[in-house]
């Protein structure tokens, strides 16, 4: 479905949660960015019951390797316990309340509470907790687990204890991916961008290039994205050619789980053109790392990849940068970029750090800037809901799924 399609044939209706009416199609009330009582809702409703992208399994590859997941008030531990499973606890001490792990990433052969050394095996069990009194049940007290799906090397994690069952949209999505071999990728740099404004306002902006030619002008360049009038014909038939000839999927996939009251379970596959004389997402237009998966050569365009309504994939057939937008308070965000490449790839031989992140460090500076004064904009009292435009349809969409999973 055309995106022109998808936003004409949505019911643009009201949506309605106990913070307000939303009408469909409108920016949202300045409460739902501004108001401490609507972010709280958020990090309980949308964060804490939502899937959420953590990182690769390649980031612990050995047995007591960990690193922590931290996002409004909660810290999530991922670690690989001693049979080799990849494990997801809260880092909330069952004592307590103490975080178990202060550090952000090592190797441990156990988990130590800093403050009353109760002692967990890696699997969240607890191993000991001393001069307890008798019939202390250590059972009873391991740290609490979290939900955690590993989609082809990807990590993602849930708080809820009923997690949306996003597992059959997955599954729609695996042909889609596996030609990249995600599965076979290792993080090569990630990147901290904080922004002073809401989350929501952060994924907005990423939902929308109706923003890209005016506020992005490295990216514009090469990304036909930037105005959907320049993806002509041609272009579109001279990349799916190319796709196919190289082992990539041209269909698109928007697997949408609403219609069966499963909000939260999306999926989403798109390719798109880049212009001419670009192989990939660079300065110059040439590859910037060795070709990923299965791919024989580049395919002159890019794919969008999304799943469930937080995370966010963009890949080239030499690398793919992964976006994260944390809350970390009322108006305060932490935009994480992350890059990806394959597996065996050594930099300074196979990838130059700075050619490989070059675009996307100067869009997401880019993106800071104008979603902060976006903010700076919306805390005016005079700040009225304003119209979407026919490229906005992504964002019509994400109120869609925010509202469902408000309630």
């Amino acid at each position: 479905m055309a995106v022109c399609e998808f936003y004409q044939s949505a019911e643009l209706g009201s949506l309605t949660s106990e913070f307000g009416i939303h009408q469909l199609g409108l920016s949202l009330e300045r409460h739902f960015y501004t108001a401490p009582e609507v972010y709280e809702r958020d990090l309980e409703k949308i964060w804490g019951q939502s899937w959420i992208w953590v990182g690769h399994a390649s980031q612990i590859p050995d047995v007591g390797d960990y690193f922590l997941f931290n996002f409004g008030n909660e810290s999530v531990i991922l670690v690989r316990d001693k049979n080799g499973e990849i494990r997801a606890h809260l880092n909330v001490c069952r004592h307590r309340g103490s975080r178990v792990c202060l550090e952000q990433a090592g190797n441990k052969r156990s988990l130590v509470c800093p403050y009353h050394a109760w002692t967990y095996n890696l699997d969240g069990t607890l191993r000991g907790g001393r001069l307890m009194p008798e019939g202390f049940d250590r059972k009873e007290h391991g740290l609490l687990p979290v939900k955690l799906i590993d989609f082809q090397g990807l990590l993602f994690v849930c708080l809820s204890q009923n997690p949306p069952p996003i597992e059959t949209a997955l599954k729609q999505l695996t042909p889609m991916t596996k030609p990249f071999g995600f599965e076979n990728m290792k993080i090569a740099h990630q990147q901290s961008y904080p922004v002073q404004a809401n989350w929501k306002l952060a994924i907005e902006n990423y939902l929308e290039c109706y923003h890209c030619a005016p506020s992005h002008l490295e990216y514009s360049k090469s990304h036909s994205l930037k105005d959907e009038a320049s993806m002509t014909p041609e272009l579109m038939e001279a990349m799916h050619k190319r796709s196919l000839e190289v082992g990539l999927p041209v269909d698109e996939l928007r697997s949408s789980g609403e219609e069966a009251g499963q909000v939260g379970t999306d999926v989403f596959y798109r390719r798109y053109p880049l212009y001419p004389g670009y192989l990939t997402g660079s300065k110059n237009g040439e590859g910037v790392a060795p070709l990923l998966g299965d791919l024989t050569g580049y395919a002159g365009g890019a794919t969008d990849v999304s799943v469930g309504g937080l995370n966010f994939f963009l890949a080239y057939c030499d690398h793919v940068v992964g976006y994260r937008f944390i809350p970390t308070g009322l108006q305060t965000t932490d935009i994480q970029t992350v890059w990806m490449v394959r597996a065996d790839a050594e930099e300074g031989k196979d990838y130059n750090l700075n050619e490989l992140t070059w675009l996307w460090d100067v869009t997401t500076k880019d993106d800071e800037r104008i979603i902060r004064h976006n903010q700076e904009g919306v805390n005016s009292f005079h700040y009225k809901p304003g119209p979407l435009s026919e490229m906005e349809w992504g964002i019509v969409h994400f109120h869609q799924t925010y509202f469902g999973m408000m309630g």
